[in-house]
């Protein structure tokens, strides 16, 4: 491609509204352009990256055994309501009626495809023996994002592969996720990106049924817990603090209990402030419905509550926040006053809970803390458990170092999903004995949108993008020094011309601007390698070529033609496949 065929518009500042460099990047090197907030063009060289991080995964979805289709953007909105979705979504559905003849049709743009593709297997699928069975699209996704930000990261439309395995049995299912998995670490390995398989938390099978793929980043909005000591890494909902129950005995220093008046003060920062004391010598009693039940969880005052955790705690489907109606029916109290003395429902802690001496609660009062509350005395806890949300310096659950927490971005999801959306659209099979069964699903996503801007946002340096070769829109770029120099235009067009025949993907920059120009604009969209063209290197018989990232650039003989160059790709390829450590 010749530049002045094609659209790169480089901007020399950085836009005031790009709040991170992966977006200030992909907009001074010309690959995106906003057209609203959450909506985005990709130019020319965007696209080419984008594309390419499309054929990477699409390679190995293939080898995994998955079988590429394609589904609508537009959905019935009749099969939200069949998986009672329409409701979870909310605002970020993306729905309208469209009219036709004297009705009004409801319609919705897909902002994931399970309703879809599980329809089209209850009416595919009818037996164990055409099972199990994988699809897969690259496709773009639909949701009404209520704060678009940082580029491509967070928008409203997106690109997407999403990926959907059937099968007749928990093993299959099992099968399917590990090659999944697999799968994934070659997508991103091969992408040039680094990236953490981060245990996520678990779908209704159970077990370690869910990961997600992260990449480091300091302006991740996703927070990861940590261990470069043994490798563990979970997101914040799943993350084990690697404590354990401690002994659960009245301390012998317990001081005797005491009412305090609290009168308005029902938050942890509003009564450690009136009496004084620290958080962490605090507990506070959140009341949550687990399946509809009343239970009381007890979490040291400066921690906060993990739901996931509580809802493994109790073995329940579904944990949610009581209402105030069921707060004041088991506390006699309103909101905020809550404390395990005397509260009428059963009673789950934390770990650190039953440590703490003399500690302060809610009275169950209005308007009222007691002081000096004790284990054992004022409460009974039979076990605890870990329900509080990993902190920097906890112990890991593997090693016992220290955790600590880095920020990330999510760049893929595999999870299994179970029968939630067969068993609602009737996707079922027969079994070898003719009995129905629904079938099970697994569910894997990746983000392609967000590869490209994983990779702006990791690889760069002051001068602009550094991609790695199996992603950057082009390998090599030819730059003549002089074009209206004809020995200059035709050597540069030699170069041009036989490296394409050879299948190299090479950008020609044929524009009439200087050296510098042209060399600053190089570094910005971040081709790998370079040729130049100059006057004097003709005349010693050389051209120039340079890395992206080398300080200093090499001579190479004119009459050994484009072989050097060649070789310095292959070269570099290999060292980038090793260097990323691509799973077999």
């Amino acid at each position: 491609m010749r530049w002045s065929n094609t659209l790169i518009p480089t901007i020399k500042e950085v836009p005031a509204d790009a709040e991170i460099p992966s977006h200030q990047l992909m907009l001074r090197a010309g690959l995106i352009r906003q057209l609203m907030a959450g909506a985005y063009t990709y130019l020319p060289l965007g696209w080419k990256a984008i594309q390419k991080a499309a054929q990477i995964v699409r390679e190995e979805m293939d080898a995994a055994g998955a079988a590429e289709l394609h589904m609508p953007a537009l959905q019935p909105i009749g099969l939200f309501e069949r998986t009672q979705r329409k409701e979870a979504f909310g605002s970020v559905l993306i729905q309208f009626n469209v009219p036709r003849g004297n009705r009004q049709i409801p319609m919705a743009l897909g902002p994931t495809h399970e309703e879809v593709v599980t329809d089209l297997i209850s009416h595919c699928i009818s037996s164990y023996k055409q099972l199990p069975l994988t699809v897969y699209q690259i496709q773009t996704k639909f949701r009404n994002e209520e704060r678009p930000r940082f580029g491509v990261l967070r928008t409203s439309e997106f690109l997407m592969k999403d990926a959907y395995s059937f099968s007749s049995s928990v093993e299959q299912l099992d099968e399917i996720y590990d090659r999944m998995y697999r799968a994934y670490c070659r997508i991103f390995a091969r992408c040039g990106l680094k990236y953490l398989p981060v245990e996520a938390e678990s779908g209704p099978i159970g077990g370690d049924a869910s990961h997600e793929f992260m990449i480091p980043a300091d302006n991740g909005e996703d927070s990861i817990v940590y261990c470069e000591a043994s490798g563990y890494a979970a997101n914040m909902e799943r993350a084990d603090t690697g404590r354990t129950s401690p002994e659960i005995v009245t301390s012998g220093n317990a001081a005797a209990l005491e009412k305090k008046s609290t009168p308005e003060a029902t938050s942890i920062e509003q009564v450690s402030k009136l009496l004084g004391c620290e958080p962490s010598q605090m507990i506070k009693t959140l009341i949550y419905l687990a399946d509809g039940e009343p239970v009381a969880v007890l979490i040291r005052g400066d921690h906060e509550a993990n739901e996931g955790k509580i809802r493994r705690a109790l073995s329940a489907s579904s944990v949610e926040l009581a209402d105030d109606k069921t707060i004041q029916q088991v506390t006699n109290a309103p909101t905020g006053f809550a404390g395990p003395v005397g509260i009428k429902c059963k009673i789950i802690a934390d770990h650190d809970v039953p440590v703490i001496e003399n500690a302060i609660t809610g009275a169950n009062e209005a308007d009222a803390h007691y002081l000096n509350v004790n284990v054992g005395r004022d409460y009974q806890l039979e076990t605890t458990f870990d329900l509080r949300n990993a902190e920097a310096g906890d112990p890991c659950p593997k090693s016992g170092e220290p955790l600590t927490i880095v920020h990330g971005i999510e760049v893929g999801h595999v999870f299994k999903l179970g029968t939630k959306y067969t068993e609602a659209l009737d996707a079922n099979f027969l079994d070898e004995k003719e009995k129905r069964h629904p079938i099970i699903m697994g569910c894997y996503g990746i983000g392609v949108n967000r590869i490209v801007a994983g990779l702006a946002e990791t690889r760069h340096d002051e001068n602009g993008l550094i991609w790695p070769l199996s992603i950057a829109p082009y390998e090599v770029l030819v730059i003549p020094l002089n074009v209206k120099d004809d020995e200059v235009m035709q050597t540069a067009e030699r170069y041009y011309n036989e490296l394409k025949a050879a299948g190299v993907d090479v950008l020609f920059d044929d524009r009439n601007a200087r050296p510098g120009v042209k060399f600053k604009d190089a570094d910005l969209i971040g081709i790998p390698y370079r040729v130049v063209i100059g006057g004097k290197g003709l005349q010693n018989g050389e051209i120039e070529t340079k890395w992206r990232t080398a300080e200093n650039a090499e001579m190479i003989a004119l009459d050994a033609g484009i072989k050097p160059v060649l070789e310095a790709l292959e070269s570099r390829k290999a060292e980038e496949y090793q260097a990323a450590n691509v799973p077999e």
